[in-house]
């Protein structure tokens, strides 16, 4: 059973199911070259302009629910050691 759980986990993450979840907004530097203010601009000259933006970090929704059901799985399995070690009265 252990196997089906972990395959079924692992297809499920690298499936497109429910799409992609934003899980973090980290800032990003994006530079760009723009013509130059006034007169300079108007004869070509250009300038470099850097902003910060806030870019997602994006992970499928698919990934969440696998590392959730192994997350479960493991706990369950740590409880049945637990519950066999105190029936056994070690």
């Amino acid at each position: 059973m252990r196997d089906e759980i972990i395959t079924a986990a692992t297809t499920l993450a690298g499936s497109s199911i429910g799409g992609t979840l934003t899980v973090a907004t980290i800032p990003t530097l994006v530079t760009s070259t723009v013509p130059a203010a006034g007169i300079a601009g108007w004869l070509g000259a250009t300038t470099t302009v850097s902003t910060v933006v806030a870019a997602p970090v994006l992970v499928p929704a698919g990934a969440v629910i696998a590392v959730g059901s192994l997350l479960a799985y493991g706990a369950y399995k740590t409880w049945r050691y637990l519950k066999a070690r105190e029936d056994s009265g070690l």
